[in-house]
């Protein structure tokens, strides 16, 4: 999974003209204002989840897991300003192809593309561990009220 790539193939970067570079780096701008959501989505439901919780393991794992979505918020924030720019960037490109040093702006963009690809690795490795704390917690408290109940 870590050679999964969004460009079609290894040196499409450095071929691509500038109008492919512009619809895939929007392409990304779409994916991370997804990804920003979700993770709001992701954020609604611990918090609405943590109010049942009562055993104090639980309210750890539950708090490690937001502390974690709170800073993949802040990583999708940053990564969505710099594709923006980059993308500002690039119209000026299209515009004008002497504004930037190609080889530079290309490598740049190269960088871009490795930073969301990390952020999209680590973004559903927190969701999946989102979806088992909350699984596991459930559980947990559901054994709990049961056994209070039966008490």
């Amino acid at each position: 999974m870590s050679t999964f790539r969004n460009r079609p193939k290894d040196g499409y970067i450095h071929e691509a003209d500038w109008q492919d570079l512009y619809s895939l780096t929007e392409h990304w701008q779409s994916d991370l204002e997804f990804y920003s959501d979700d993770l709001k989505f992701l954020r609604g439901l611990i918090d609405r989840f943590f109010l049942y919780i009562s055993k104090k393991e639980n309210i750890d794992r539950v708090q490690e897991i937001e502390q974690s979505l709170l800073e993949m918020d802040k990583r999708a924030a940053a990564l969505l300003e710099k594709t923006k720019k980059h993308l500002h960037h690039l119209a000026e490109l299209i515009d004008n192809p002497f504004t930037y040093d190609s080889h530079a702006f290309r490598t740049e963009h190269e960088h871009l593309e490795d930073e969301i690809q990390t952020f999209v690795k680590d973004f559903r490795k927190n969701r999946r561990g989102v979806f088992k704390v909350t699984e596991y917690t459930i559980d947990a408290e559901e054994t709990v009220r049961r056994l209070h109940l039966t008490s």
